[in-house]
């Protein structure tokens, strides 16, 4: 069954593949050789690093896609195709050449609306130092994030969160201005 989905695509270190820029245009070629179909892909940006003064800034990028890999699997490659470009996992929100974020796949609640709904309302200290062991989706922080909603408004504006009822665009409008303005496309 195939099944539509979101990925935001970020790095700030270089790779093997280059820059951070060239490292995120690899990476959409070989995601498209592992059972994902890419259908749509944003311009790409310069952010500033997350947290703030935490490294370098970030190019990032999004694509929609279109697979049959059932979610747990999707992650999976995703997070063989980050360690392909040299990602370690390390320290929460740190420096990486790439980092590949399961946004969402179709309307899928994952692992329930309870659980998101707790993830999605964590302050952001916490948010800092716990991390979810299992696949929380939609991606929790995805309504906080300009950096994520930036990219994902050139493929997906009209994509509705399920559980917020809200459209990429609605999302991206409701942050501050200030954040709204630290994307730069590239």
């Amino acid at each position: 069954m195939s099944r539509y989905g979101l990925l935001a695509l970020g790095g700030n270190l270089p790779s093997k593949f280059g820059t951070p820029k060239e490292t995120i245009v690899q990476c959409i070629k070989v995601l498209s050789g592992n059972s994902i179909h890419i259908r749509a892909i944003s311009r790409f940006y310069q952010t500033p690093c997350f947290p703030a003064g935490a490294g370098p800034d970030f190019v990032n990028a999004a694509v929609a896609i279109h697979t049959d890999l059932n979610p747990r699997e999707l992650l999976v490659c995703l997070h063989d195709i980050e360690a392909e470009f040299g990602r370690e996992r390390l320290t929460r929100w740190g420096t990486r050449p790439l980092d590949i974020d399961l946004i969402a796949l179709d309307d899928l609640v994952l692992p329930d609306a309870d659980v998101q709904t707790r993830w999605r309302q964590l302050d952001l200290q916490t948010q800092a130092t716990k991390a979810p062991q299992e696949l929380i989706l939609p991606h929790p922080r995805l309504q906080d994030r300009a950096f994520v909603l930036a990219p994902l408004l050139d493929v997906a504006p009209h994509w509705r969160h399920p559980l917020i009822g809200l459209t990429v665009a609605e999302m991206f409008a409701q942050l501050p201005e200030t954040e709204r303005n630290e994307p730069e496309p590239l």
